[in-house]
């Protein structure tokens, strides 16, 4: 079972990298929650590390419940994959699931603060693997789809911000944690659209946004998400540094004109690299703001 699970790991949820991600979102959120309230004394703990083991684990969770709920499609569109070929079995994956789950609730339990979001994490997570109950409607029905499963990345960074703000006796509802909650959120949700949208001639069988509605409305509403994103994330980094409207406004615009030439062209380039560059290179800029901001107050 544990080389099975090494199979399914490697090519799935590639431990490491999304080590990496778990602790990254946790503690961009965790200081952009400090700085921003102008809350400068902070202690780092293992309850930091069991919230960013959560973000990680939730995520995996996210992994296994999609390949049990997607099995029929996957084996019809991707049958290559671990669990479609047979190459890794369903009882490895419930096995590998439990621990996972046992783990986060043992762990929220003994080390963390804020019970009762875990469990709306958890609770949202749950609903989404069983399609809330209507797997009819939602399953065939990709924007349905969206609407329902993508606030999940809202519920990831309520539960790191109530962490943070429970911890330091920061109000939770508060213009800077506004802004944190839906900066964070667009990233999520340009990345869950542009992964869904290509050339006509990369069309398969998958439903894709490009499929139902063509190249140019989704790419248009990526780009509209992108403004949005523009106009929340220099608004929160300003209150760091009034510089930060300088590299936020050069970023977007670069991704926001290449969106353009994607439209026109859709063959061009890999839509999906496009979106994958978009992510690393924002998230890259806040934590940079975050280093040197955090650097010039302890020094």
């Amino acid at each position: 079972m544990i080389r099975r699970w090494n199979v399914y790991l490697k090519e799935m949820y590639p431990l490491l990298p999304r080590l990496i991600v778990g602790l990254l979102l946790f503690f961009e959120m965790y200081f952009l929650v400090i700085l921003t309230n102008q809350h400068f004394k902070f202690q780092i703990g293992i309850s930091e590390f069991v919230g960013a083991f959560t973000v990680f684990g939730f995520l995996l969770f996210l992994r296994i419940a999609d390949d049990f709920k997607d099995f029929k499609t996957d084996s019809r569109l991707f049958p290559e994959r671990a669990l479609p070929s047979g190459r890794v079995k369903k009882l490895d994956l419930a096995v590998l699931l439990t621990i996972d789950l046992v783990l986060m609730l043992t762990l929220n339990l003994l080390f963390m603060n804020n019970l009762y979001f875990f469990l709306l994490l958890m609770g949202y997570g749950a609903l989404m693997s069983v399609w809330f109950f209507s797997r009819a409607k939602i399953q065939p029905n990709l924007p349905l789809a969206l609407v329902t499963h993508n606030p999940i990345q809202l519920i990831i960074n309520i539960y790191v911000i109530s962490y943070t703000c429970i911890k330091y006796g920061i109000p939770m509802i508060s213009y800077a944690n506004f802004l944190i909650l839906f900066s964070l959120y667009f990233d999520g949700l340009v990345w869950e659209i542009g992964r869904k949208i290509r050339a006509p001639e990369d069309e398969t069988d998958y439903v894709t946004y490009s499929k139902l509605f063509g190249v140019r409305k989704p790419m248009l509403f990526i780009a509209a998400i992108m403004f949005v994103d523009l106009i929340t994330s220099t608004l929160m980094l300003t209150q760091l540094f009034s510089w930060a409207i300088a590299g936020t406004l050069l970023m977007y615009s670069l991704f926001l004109w290449r969106c353009c030439v994607f439209i026109r062209n859709p063959k061009s380039f890999p839509l999906k690299g496009l979106i994958e560059k978009y992510l690393y290179v924002t998230e890259a800029f806040v934590v940079f703001v975050l280093v040197v901001y955090l650097l010039l107050k302890i020094f």
